[in-house]
């Protein structure tokens, strides 16, 4: 697996405030960016993939090692969420 562009540290934050940091984080990056995001909440490893799912992005699983690390590729086609709800679709 390749080594992150940009890591999103949200050791401690449910999943909620941890999309509000990871949206915040890779606004402006670049489509095939590679984002590490470190989440302790125990809903992350159903909650990332399903964000990906819903964005567009690449979701590329959990990242070996002893710490809870998941890995995306953003994708140049992704679309957008709701600045203040990232679970949910730009209105149009």
């Amino acid at each position: 697996m390749t080594g992150p562009d940009i890591t999103v540290d949200g050791t401690g934050l449910l999943c909620v405030t941890l999309l509000l940091r990871l949206r915040k984080e890779i606004g402006g990056a670049e489509p095939g960016t590679v984002v590490h995001v470190i989440a302790t909440d125990p809903a992350a490893p159903l909650d990332l993939p399903a964000w990906c799912h819903m964005t567009g992005h690449h979701y590329l699983g959990p990242v070996p090692g002893g710490r809870p690390v998941y890995a995306l590729r953003l994708s140049a086609d992704a679309r957008a969420t709701r600045p203040d709800a990232p679970w949910h679709p730009a209105e149009p």
